[in-house]
């Protein structure tokens, strides 16, 4: 990678790093709690297939060959992320 990529890309990553530092204090300020990631899941198309990442590790969790067999399977594992998370609290 070119150097001058590389680190404009070192720099968006630290100041994407400040912001989510700065959301978390102006929200400790407040007394509120921070707001959570929503989407586990996205569709990513490579190649012929689409794959179904989880956003907060970056793995692949399946594949499919169309795209509304992908979206359909990404749901599911969202809610059955969501059906586990709601028998623990």
């Amino acid at each position: 990678m070119h150097p001058s990529i590389r680190a404009r890309r070192n720099c968006v990553a630290a100041l994407h790093a400040r912001s989510i530092l700065a959301t978390a204090d102006f929200y400790a300020k407040i007394g509120r709690p921070a707001p959570t990631q929503e989407i586990r899941f996205q569709v990513v198309t490579k190649a012929k297939a689409y794959h179904i990442v989880e956003l907060a590790t970056g793995k692949t969790k399946g594949f499919c060959f169309s795209y509304r067999a992908a979206v359909n399977f990404a749901q599911a594992l969202e809610a059955a992320a969501t059906r586990k998370l709601v028998g623990r609290q």
